[in-house]
């Protein structure tokens, strides 16, 4: 099996020159690319004089995560890709639980590792954790992580289960289901993207596993910081994206309880005294409604739509139920 570790970069040389080393000492059975993104730091260069035995690929533009990969991927031969943020610190034998599934499971189409948080290495990391899920209005969450709790790595989630979605951070796919799906959606520009990736590929029959037995850390926010207004706005506009093209249930209800709980998530970050978190719900919202003719033609265009979750509303078991992990749902 043939794979390709494909990292995406921008303006991130000193992640590079941070987490390039393990990769490359940890993953000597895969090829290791770097796809940057227009970047206007010396990454390019740097990457030229200190690791020749790495592939680079350079795009025209910085069209983030979604276009990103979808331009770099062109270039590049394999039968597994990897995405891997440039903030992940891998490990020994990481890859071989992976090939190992894809090997014995041959309807698995894409993978996700245990991901655990780099500065603190008992506890999971936000983006992933242990597996993805959704609930009933298009809310992620992970086991190992329910909005801002995160749990420690106990080995609880040791397993190889199926999720409902992997995470971007570190994402394997085989080459000829990235192609069968025309990649990720670039008018995501970044987060989420992954979600509806996997929801795609749900749809299409494949299965989404994690595999427990594989471990990365990773930083989380190296790129786009967790307090960012930006952020709030992309997670929020993509999450609606997500749903509507893809969500099996009447989706004009769903849509409507939706924006009404993104209405108290902009009124409570208003009690927190971040205003500019709930600006950024309603330039979501208002993207959203700009973009819904296009949606629902993309909703149309998917013969079939699985029934995509396990939890009806995991936003009132948190917030009022007060449970606040996976185990407790």
């Amino acid at each position: 099996m043939k794979i390709a570790i494909v990292i995406l970069n921008w303006n991130g040389k000193a992640l590079l020159q941070q987490f390039l080393p393990s990769v490359l000492l940890f993953s000597k059975e895969a090829k290791v690319y770097v796809a940057d993104n227009a970047s206007t730091d010396n990454s390019v260069e740097f990457l030229k004089d200190h690791y020749p035995q790495v592939t680079i690929i350079q795009n025209n533009t910085n069209g983030g995560y979604a276009k990103g990969y979808n331009d770099a991927l062109k270039h590049v031969e394999a039968d597994v890709y990897c995405l891997l943020n440039s903030d992940v610190e891998v490990t020994e034998n990481w890859l071989l639980p992976i090939k190992e599934v894809f090997i014995n499971e041959p309807n698995t189409a894409i993978i996700q590792p245990k991901i655990l948080d780099q500065k603190q290495k008992d506890y999971f990391e936000y983006a992933g954790a242990a597996g993805g899920f959704i609930d009933k209005f298009g809310y992620p969450y992970c086991r190992g992580r329910i909005f801002n709790t995160i749990e420690k790595d106990k080995g609880q989630y040791n397993d190889i289960i199926d999720v409902f979605w992997a995470s971007g951070a570190c994402l394997f796919v085989k080459s000829t289901v990235f192609s069968t799906l025309n990649g990720f959606d670039e008018s995501f520009f970044a987060h989420m993207e992954e979600i509806d990736f996997c929801w795609r590929a749900k749809n299409l029959g494949y299965d989404v596993k994690y595999v427990g037995s594989s471990t990365i850390y990773h930083v989380g926010g190296a790129t786009l910081s967790n307090t960012s207004p930006k952020k709030t706005y992309l997670n929020f506009r993509n999450s609606l994206y997500t749903l509507v093209k893809n969500a099996s249930n009447n989706i004009f209800y769903l849509v409507f309880i939706r924006l009404l709980l993104d209405g108290l998530a902009g009124i409570k970050f208003l009690f927190e005294f971040k205003p500019k978190h709930t600006l950024a719900i309603i330039k979501a919202h208002f993207s959203f409604y700009n973009h819904l003719s296009i949606l629902l033609k993309q909703r149309k265009s998917q013969s079939k739509k699985v029934h995509f979750y396990t939890h009806k509303s995991i936003v009132w078991s948190y917030f009022i139920s007060k449970k606040k992990s996976f185990k407790s749902l």
